[in-house]
């Protein structure tokens, strides 16, 4: 293991500044992989992304850890604007970002996701021929399979936020948002019983990060189906799946995985969605992640 130096880092994503951490190992000259970061449904990086990039690092593999337009440390109005289509677009900038870097090597970057962002990563891998090697865990898959963990009385009650949402933007008004997370029943993207408690678990002391996006991507993240570019992907990927997830059900994905062929390698973890973030777990999935990564990307 070698030490690594963290540094922040910003770039352009369609005009706007995206913000977030390099963290760089200590090499005897030769350039490294970088493996690309970003957290899942409105997380921000303090939320135990610099743990794993910690690991990464210390294996030798350099990390270029983002937050999304609108959320955290990087630029956007409306704040806490989730969209879909903007966060693909800053994980493109981002390894435009990495590529450039001096004292990387450009052939071998990884990206990695994690929930929401664990089924970005697949879009991601499936366009993106720089891409060499993928980590996706606790990966949203598929938003048909994951909508029905919210329960019918709090989805209807998100898609009447997300159309007022929708007839304000249009007006110019501020965001109508929904809650990101809330106990069961409540109108929230994630209300099964351990979202809550899991989701602000990760926010460290002190830290404020608010527990709302926009609700307009309410009529998108159904719709929302990353699971299908799996077998699209020609790289190695490491597929962390949680057996007790709440959130994004283990069995679709598994399915997916099933389909995809043997570029996938699946982990399962008797565990439920948040997890992984933190130890016990955390140290079993961050090690197989590393040991992924040093397989495909060091020489």
């Amino acid at each position: 293991m070698t030490t690594a130096t963290r540094s922040d880092i910003e770039f352009q994503s369609d005009g706007s500044t995206v913000r977030g951490w390099l963290y760089r190992p200590e090499t005897t000259g030769e350039p490294v992989p970088v493996v690309v970061m970003a957290h899942g449904l409105g997380a921000v990086k303090e939320m135990r992304l610099d743990a794993f990039a910690e690991r990464f690092a210390a294996a030798g593999i350099a990390a270029v850890v983002f937050d999304y337009r609108h959320f955290g440390a990087s630029d956007g109005e409306p704040r806490q604007l989730l969209s879909i289509g903007r966060q693909l677009a800053d994980w493109s900038a981002a390894i435009d970002y990495a590529a450039r870097l001096d004292g990387v090597d450009s052939a071998r970057i990884a990206v990695f996701g994690t929930s929401f962002s664990g089924g970005h990563v697949l879009r991601v891998a499936a366009q993106d021929r720089r891409v060499a090697a993928v980590v996706s865990q606790c990966p949203f898959t598929d938003g048909l399979a994951s909508a029905p963990t919210v329960g019918f009385r709090p989805l209807l009650g998100i898609a009447a936020r997300a159309i007022a949402d929708v007839a304000g933007a249009a007006l110019r008004r501020p965001p109508v948002t929904v809650a990101l997370t809330g106990r069961p029943g409540e109108t929230a993207l994630m209300n099964a019983p351990d979202a809550a408690p899991g989701y602000t678990g990760l926010v460290p002391p002190a830290f404020t990060h608010p527990n709302a996006v926009a609700s307009r991507i309410g009529l998108t993240l159904p719709l929302y189906r990353p699971g299908r570019s799996l077998r699209k992907i020609d790289v190695p990927v490491f597929l962390g799946v949680c057996l007790n997830d709440t959130v994004a059900p283990a069995r679709r994905t598994l399915r997916y995985a099933a389909a995809a062929g043997s570029t996938v390698e699946v982990h399962e973890y008797p565990a439920g969605h948040f997890d992984i973030y933190v130890s016990p777990d955390f140290d079993k999935v961050v090690a197989d992640e590393t040991a992924f990564l040093v397989e495909h990307l060091l020489p």
